[in-house]
């Protein structure tokens, strides 16, 4: 299988994504934020649309309209302009809506409209795993100097901004990490699916570990192990690649839920 050069970008772009989607995943569902991923890959949808409408890489412009969706509904939810699940609802309507407007405009309802949809992982090229390795490594680079803080904030919001912490900041950069994931993970596993890469790894991990820090290990170890497996399965068995990750982060959590039951029994 490794024999192939575009199993081993899959594999190198896929490690990236099956570390960074849990990370980030793992505080917004501590903030019980875990459909924001669905929101802002709606968003990330109309940005491929108008990057095919104008002529530039659909990348460049989902990850910027996924960066911007994902500061918009922290903006909303800070100022009290809207309750969060109408600002998520928003985003969902919005940008399906204008996703498909302009797709329609722009003439690109094709295959490689698809391959951002459903995940295309088995066609990364060399500049995209730069790309994904130089982005989720400042990604997790981050995550890793801002921790306790995030952490903090995640758990809870108001004792934190007591403390003295910078809040709007922390949320502004956790949507901004959110915009930067879901962007990345278009070719992994799609703008359709990559919302379940960001969270069942993490409830999966919550029903076994036993601290904060032991579930987000436990969260990105089970991520990259959906991916690893996930892509073997798929090229052995001729299975789109997209799903079958989602499917054994699945799986995962319903063996991670049989042990929690047992350790409790």
């Amino acid at each position: 299988m490794l024999d192939h050069e575009f199993m081993r970008l899959a594999f190198g772009a896929g490690a990236v994504v099956g570390v960074l989607a849990p990370a980030v995943g793992f505080f917004l569902v501590q903030r019980r934020m875990s459909l924001i991923g669905d929101g802002i890959g709606h968003v990330a949808f109309a940005g491929v649309a108008f990057g095919y409408l104008i002529g530039v890489a659909p990348v460049a412009t989902a990850l910027v309209a996924s960066v911007a969706g994902a500061i918009a509904v922290e903006w909303l939810r800070a100022n009290k302009r809207t309750a969060g699940d109408q600002a998520l609802a928003l985003l969902f309507y919005t940008g399906i809506a204008a996703g498909v407007v302009i797709i329609s405009a722009a003439g690109a309802l094709n295959a490689n409209l698809f391959a951002f949809l459903f995940g295309s992982i088995l066609t990364v090229t060399h500049g995209q795993l730069a790309l994904v390795a130089i982005l989720g490594g400042a990604g997790l680079g981050l995550i890793a100097l801002l921790y306790r803080a995030l952490v903090a904030v995640a758990l809870d919001e108001e004792g934190a901004r007591v403390a003295g912490l910078p809040v709007g900041s922390l949320n502004v950069a956790l949507a901004g990490l959110a915009g930067v994931t879901i962007a990345l993970s278009m070719r992994i596993v799609g703008i359709l699916l990559i919302a379940a890469l960001m969270v069942l790894p993490v409830i999966a991990a919550a029903r076994i570990a036993r601290s904060v820090a032991a579930t987000l290990v436990y969260a990105m170890a089970i991520g990259l192990g959906s991916v690893f497996v996930g892509l073997t399965v798929a090229y052995y068995a001729d299975l789109a690649p997209g799903g079958a990750i989602v499917l054994v982060a699945a799986g995962a959590f319903l063996v991670a839920s049989a042990v929690g039951r047992l350790r409790l029994s």
